[in-house]
């Protein structure tokens, strides 16, 4: 497979790249808890568990610079912005579908009782 360049960085297979816009802890789940509607950032903080506010940024940066999500400013105050999927965005949410059913097929094959009981 020939390998390509893009934004100064060397990439090797079409995975690699495709990874580099979704992968990584906390990418897919914010794409994935924007396809119902647009979210704040407190709201996307509420909603997803264990992350912190500085990666939360970071990340909703990388996605918007990636054009994966739209960041909208209202100019109200106090300031409101808005968190959507692009189009581009949109056409991860199969691929995170497919992910997240083959991480469901091998915590089962696993035996792992899940979600966990409390």
């Amino acid at each position: 497979m020939p390998q390509f360049f893009h934004d100064k960085r060397l990439y090797y297979t079409p995975i690699e790249f495709a990874l580099s816009h979704i992968g990584g802890t906390w990418k897919m789940p914010i794409l994935w808890r924007l396809q119902e509607k647009p979210l704040r950032f407190s709201e996307l903080k509420k909603d997803i568990p264990h992350i912190t506010d500085k990666m939360l940024t970071s990340q909703l940066r990388e996605l918007e610079t990636k054009g994966m999500i739209h960041r909208e400013v209202f100019p109200v105050v106090p300031p409101k912005v808005e968190y959507s999927l692009t189009e581009k965005g949109k056409k991860a949410i199969p691929v995170i579908e497919t992910i997240m059913q083959f991480g469901y097929d091998l915590i089962k094959d696993e035996g792992i009782v899940f979600p966990p009981k409390e």
